[in-house]
């Protein structure tokens, strides 16, 4: 390792370095022997010049030799780890200068073989992401070696409920270089009901690399990173909270429609029916008599009279019977107004009061099943009952103790403007508004 030559001169040095390799980031040593063939003691500065400089050293820098003597010096070669290292044969050279003789200063040189590494630093972000069906992360990349990488990524997972997509999928990195792949993870089916359900995944990366030696056979070598891991948590379309709240509320509404509302009715009616059989009969007044009876009044007072005789009776007698009174004076009845109304326009729904009659009203039902939006009013006859807004209610009832008296040939009558159509229970979108005004009370006759 230590070979010399003989050289001509008054003060020229025998030199002679042999080649080397060495690996980035470890230390390796070649050797210099520099001989004195002058007649004068020499002292010689040992300097490494070129690319190699950097990194090499010479120890000892400085000799001084007898003439027909020599020395030995070590040239310390340490590259540094680096993608600015650059792989191949790289030459070195030694600057020998005499102090006494400077004009016989000589550069031997030499090969320095670096060899190739690899290096590649990933980093995956965020290790865990929470979603309905897909999730996204980042896969940070850099090639920290001094050769250029094709990088590609293998996706690993416990089952195939799993979709993995890169962007790119294979880039190419210089060395130093880096870049930001895309991941988008995906599930097949959706989860409706439930706690989430947490999918962990693996991703390999790999590099591949083809050396300097091989270039000519077309050959890579590969080099496996270890894993990176992640999670994707997949999350119910329908949380439990939500079941919960529908629950009760299906149960409220269930416990409103069975219980309470009928309940309500009932009182209502009865105590409407109590107050009108309480109130006396106004079988004394001509205005229900038949032309020429003359004694209507005094018949009409008795309880037991004849049937012809009872056409001024109050209508509120029969309220609740379902059927004809005793004294033929009325007979309960009901009807109902089913209103469509396109979007945007109003329209109106009547139900006419039949000839030789009197409705008296005492009980309406108004419904807005879809949950409309828009106004409504209800009148009977010339009488404005009420104006509401749809969006306030679905079901609205309304009771008189005392009925509401409409003539013959009025209407009820129910104006609805529709501003915006609601949903019904097949869950679309309806066209139309679509509002149902149910009215009972007594059909009582106006002729005998």
């Amino acid at each position: 390792m230590t070979p010399s030559a003989a050289s001509s001169g008054p003060s020229a040095p025998g030199l002679d370095i042999p080649a080397v390799t060495v690996a980035p980031g470890s230390t390796a040593t070649t050797s210099l022997t520099v001989r004195n063939d002058s007649d004068i003691v020499e002292a010689y500065s040992l300097e490494v010049v070129g690319d190699c400089a950097p990194w090499a050293t010479v120890e000892p820098p400085r000799v001084s030799l007898y003439p027909g003597t020599s020395e030995t010096v070590t040239i310390r070669l340490e590259p540094p780890r680096s993608p600015d290292t650059r792989p191949g044969e790289i030459p070195l050279g030694v600057r020998v200068l005499p102090a006494e003789h400077p004009e016989s200063a000589r550069v031997p040189e030499t090969t320095v073989h670096v060899e190739e590494f690899r290096e590649l630093h990933t980093e995956l972000a965020p290790r865990r992401r929470r979603g309905w069906l897909r999730g996204r992360y980042r896969l940070a990349v850099r090639n920290l070696g001094n050769s250029s990488a094709q990088v590609g990524f293998t996706p690993g997972q416990a089952g195939e409920e799993l979709r993995f997509t890169f962007s790119p999928a294979k880039p190419k990195l210089e060395p130093g270089a880096s870049a930001e792949v895309r991941l988008r993870v995906r599930t097949g089916k959706p989860v409706w009901f439930g706690s989430p359900v947490v999918w962990p995944f693996t991703v390999d990366t790999t590099e591949s690399s083809e050396s300097g030696e091989q270039k000519e056979e077309r050959r890579d070598e590969t080099v496996v990173r270890p894993p990176l891991s992640a999670e994707f948590v997949q999350i119910p379309i329908f949380p439990k909270w939500l079941l919960v709240v529908l629950a009760a509320l299906l149960a409220l509404l269930l416990a409103w429609f069975t219980l309470v509302r009928p309940a309500v009715r009932s009182a209502a009616k009865e105590a409407a029916t109590k107050e009108v059989q309480a109130r006396p009969n106004p079988g004394g007044t001509q205005d229900g008599q038949s032309p020429g009876t003359g004694s209507g009044g005094d018949t009409g007072s008795q309880p037991g009279g004849d049937k012809g005789a009872q056409p001024g009776a109050s209508p509120g007698t029969t309220a609740g019977t379902g059927g004809d009174t005793s004294g033929g004076a009325g007979q309960q009845s009901s009807a109902t107004i089913d209103l469509k109304t396109p979007s945007g326009a109003t329209k109106t729904g009547t139900y006419p009061v039949p000839e030789d009659r009197t409705f008296g009203i005492t009980d309406i039902v108004v419904a807005n099943f879809q949950g409309d939006e828009g106004v409504m009013t209800i009148k009977f006859g010339d009488r404005k009952i009420t104006t509401i807004a749809l969006e306030t209610f679905r079901n609205q009832d309304y009771h008189w103790v005392t009925p509401i008296k409409i003539t013959e040939n009025d209407t009820v009558t129910i104006n609805v403007t529709c501003a915006k159509p609601g949903t019904p229970a097949t869950g679309r979108r309806a066209q139309e508004c679509h509002e149902v005004l149910n009215v009972s009370g007594v059909l009582i006759p106006t002729k005998q």
